[in-house]
């Protein structure tokens, strides 16, 4: 019922989300821990929820089940096929609208982003250098920068690489006839 009324009586102690359902304020909550207790037993891969990783799991199979069938693209998750049909739609739905400006976002990590711009809040502080930054994930890709980790292995090769973005550029040259020049941009 709190779906319809709008009520959100679980609140977070340490920020000022709040949520409908006790499950999502948990789920929150392990934003502010960073706790990862569910491990992936083939790559190093872990997750605060136990979902999370039953869907990176998915992805080791190469099972992708739910497919677009406007232009093929094909996941393992249904929420990332109905998130990708925004693509299409251009849906941008109202929970996703600024408060303070005009700016609308078709996923709810998209806003949260924006609205940090309005806040200039940035939380998450590298302790080796002092970088700083208003998202969990972006800290610990700067942290590969000083830890040296590699976590995306090539399956065709011994190759690894510390981005995703720099692993795909690798792949395409394991396809035949296609040749890509070195970038020597910084990757972050």
């Amino acid at each position: 019922m709190r779906t319809h009324t709008g009520e959100k009586p679980y609140k977070c102690d340490q920020c000022d989300y709040s949520a409908a359902r006790k499950t999502h304020l948990h789920i929150h909550r392990a934003k502010h821990t960073g706790e990862r207790p569910y491990k992936c037993d083939q790559c190093d891969y872990s997750a605060a929820h136990k979902c999370t990783l039953d869907r990176h799991l998915a992805k080791h199979t190469g099972t992708k089940p739910y497919m677009c069938g406007e232009c093929g693209y094909r996941t393992a998750d249904r929420s990332h096929l109905s998130q990708h049909m925004r693509i299409h739609t251009g849906e941008k739905p109202y929970n996703y609208k600024c408060d303070q400006c005009d700016y609308s976002a078709a996923h709810k990590y998209t806003l949260d982003r924006h609205l940090a711009k309005h806040t200039g809040k940035k939380p998450y502080i590298c302790e080796e250098c002092g970088y700083r930054t208003d998202d969990r994930y972006t800290l610990s890709r700067h942290m590969r920068t000083h830890t040296g980790e590699k976590p995306f292995k090539c399956d065709q090769c011994d190759y690894s690489a510390a981005h995703k973005c720099t692993l795909d550029r690798h792949l395409a040259k394991h396809t035949s006839g296609y040749r890509t020049t070195k970038n020597t941009s910084p990757n972050i």
